[in-house]
Order: C-alpha cells, then sequence, then structure tokens
C-alpha cells in the first residue's frame, strides 16, 4: 500500500513547498490538492511550484469536476503540468461539491462526469476530440496517459468509476464500507468488460496520532464533510434502500445543514449531530499501533493508497510520525 498527503490550500506556499519535501522523503508517494478556487489559492499554481521541489512525489487535485473549467483549459493544464512533472501527475475527479454549492450550483451530472473523463484523457494524449459542439485537439501533447481516480459514493457514481476510472476515492477510513464501495466500482468495471487487476483504490481520511481527546476535537469536521454526500444519497435513494448500507446513512439523521464558507474547518458551526464513535469509525486516530492495526485492515479490504488530510494541526509531526513509524511497515506491500 502506499500513502499520501492532501492538503486543502490554506497553508503558506513555502510551507507547502517543505512538507511535501519532508513526505517524499518520508516515503509517501504523492501529494493531492483540494481543487475549490473560490475557498482557497489555486491548487494548480501551487502544485507547479511544489514539483519544481521535488523528484519523484506525484501530484493532482483532489477533486476537480467537470463544470469548473472548459475542458480543452482543463485538458492543456493537466498536459501541461504532467510535462513540466516528467509524468507525475494525475487527477481526482468528482461531479462538484464545494467549488461548485459555494457558488450555489448544484454537482454535474454522473454522466457528464463520465464524458469528461474520456474527452479530457484523449485531449491530454493528443488526440483529437468533440465534445458541447466543440472540436479540438492539442497538438503539442505528449500523448501521457493520464491518470483519473473517480470520488464516488452512490450506486451509478461508483458504477462509472469502474466503467471509465483507474481508481477509485474513497473519503472514509472504515474498511467495512470501503469494501463495500470499491466492490461496487470493481463490479461496474467488470460489467463494461475492463479487466479490473490493476484497478487502483483510495482511502482518504485525516490521522491524528496522539491522546483520542485531541485527536477527535481536530477531525470531528471530517464525517460533517462525509455527510454532504451521504444527504444527497439519502434524497436521491431514500434512507431506507438496500443500495446503500444503513451503516452510512444512519449517521446524518441529526444533520440540520452544512455551511460551505467553513468547508474542512474543525471549528465550524455545523459538527453537532457527529458523535466519538463516528469519528473513530471514520479516520485513523490513537497510538501508532491502533493506526498500523487500521491500515492493514483497509489493506486487506483492497485499499492499495491511504491518503492523509493533512488539515488538522500538526501536519509536519503527522507526516513524521508516518515516516518514521507506520510507512515502514507497509513498504514492499
Amino acid at each position: 500500500m502506499e500513502f499520501a498527503i492532501t492538503f486543502k490550500g490554506d497553508i503558506d506556499p513555502r510551507r507547502t513547498v517543505a512538507l511535501c519535501k519532508q513526505a517524499e522523503i518520508a516515503g509517501f508517494a504523492y501529494a493531492w490538492f483540494f481543487d475549490s478556487h473560490v475557498l482557497w489559492r489555486d491548487c494548480y499554481a501551487t502544485m507547479a511550484m511544489c514539483i519544481e521541489h521535488t523528484d519523484h512525489l506525484r501530484f493532482g487535485p483532489l477533486v476537480t469536476n467537470p463544470g469548473v473549467r472548459e475542458w480543452s483549459v482543463a485538458a492543456s493544464l493537466f498536459a501541461t503540468l504532467a510535462i513540466q512533472s516528467g509524468g507525475r501527475f494525475d487527477i481526482g475527479l468528482g461531479r462538484g461539491d464545494s467549488s461548485r454549492r459555494v457558488l450555489g450550483k448544484r454537482p454535474q451530472t454522473v454522466e457528464r462526469m463520465k464524458e469528461f473523463t474520456t474527452t479530457v484523457k484523449a485531449m491530454v494524449r493528443g488526440e483529437n476530440v468533440s465534445y458541447d459542439d466543440t472540436e479540438a485537439q492539442l497538438p503539442w501533447a505528449d500523448g501521457y496517459d493520464l491518470p483519473v481516480w473517480i470520488a464516488a459514493y452512490g450506486p451509478k457514481a461508483l458504477q462509472a468509476a469502474g466503467e471509465v476510472g483507474d481508481g477509485l476515492v474513497v473519503q472514509l477510513a472504515e474498511p467495512a464500507l470501503t469494501k463495500w464501495f470499491s466492490d461496487q466500482a470493481i463490479a461496474g468495471g467488470e460489467a463494461a468488460g475492463r479487466d479490473m487487476a490493476d484497478y487502483k483504490i483510495m482511502a482518504a481520511a485525516p490521522v491524528w496520532v496522539g491522546d483520542m481527546e485531541t485527536a477527535r476535537a481536530q477531525t470531528r469536521w471530517f464525517p460533517a464533510m462525509v455527510g454532504n454526500h451521504v444527504a444527497d444519497i439519502v434524497e436521491k435513494y431514500g434512507k431506507d434502500t438496500d443500495d446503500v448500507p444503513q451503516s452510512l446513512t444512519a449517521y446524518i439523521e441529526g444533520r440540520k445543514g452544512y455551511d460551505y464558507r467553513h468547508h474542512a474547518d474543525k471549528d465550524a458551526d455545523h459538527l453537532d449531530f457527529i458523535t466519538d464513535d463516528i469519528i473513530d469509525g471514520f479516520s485513523i486516530l490513537g497510538p501508532v499501533a491502533d493506526h498500523i492495526t487500521k491500515l492493514k485492515a483497509l489493506e486487506t479490504a483492497g485499499v492499495t493508497q491511504f491518503n492523509i488530510y493533512l488539515m488538522c494541526g500538526e501536519e509536519e509531526r503527522m507526516v513524521a510520525e508516518y515516516g518514521e513509524h507506520i510507512i515502514p511497515h507497509f513498504q514492499g506491500n
């Protein structure tokens, strides 16, 4: 299993570079960035800067969406960063959450997400494509095969992730639920006739190495953020559907809303419905031994990358703890 870190775009740029350099030395494979241009600084300028100060770390947005940039602009951006990084660039893709909702817009459809995936991948390779009554080709593109990780929760989005994605993003560190999600995506790919042997599964969640009281205070925001996606599923399928595990949907019953101005904010006012057992289940918290045990369970459930949402405080210490005490247990796996 490989390891990654994710930034939300509010850390000083020089410190971000330093954290990426530290993570690379510590054995991390990826640095991902939230792509929410209103809430935080543009992630692509930051990634370009970090690329110049690293040698092996891979980069990408986690996640972008089909509705935030014109598609040829997006493809040109991705192809440029792939060239500048020497092929160290992926993208995470979703239907659009904070970057659209903060502007009063709805997420894109699953079909639109699928079309964006196939169109942009082709454009980054240098192929001529047609979309939205437009024909476009990047004559300078060099054939790069852009890896696309698709973030999904609902049945249709999970199926689409398997049909067109190179990997799945699950914003949870709960092994049983993560396996349920990944099984849906893999089944979708197999039904479409794809060979899913090399399909990637990412579990993304906050971590805290230390006492549980502090850990819960620093990570309570995370189940609330996940709750936005679960609320969408409940709105579409109902809370008693067999298509989604009841253990996932039950915890949002006390949810009263979500203020996107405080997205991924540990001090937000919309966290009252989150209980300690939900925090413990969704993240990885406590002493080093508990982290290793839960990560081993995630690995057994099929996770190929664990991605730390590095936005809970003491970021340098978390990277150091994982590099020194945790990642060595998974090297060569």
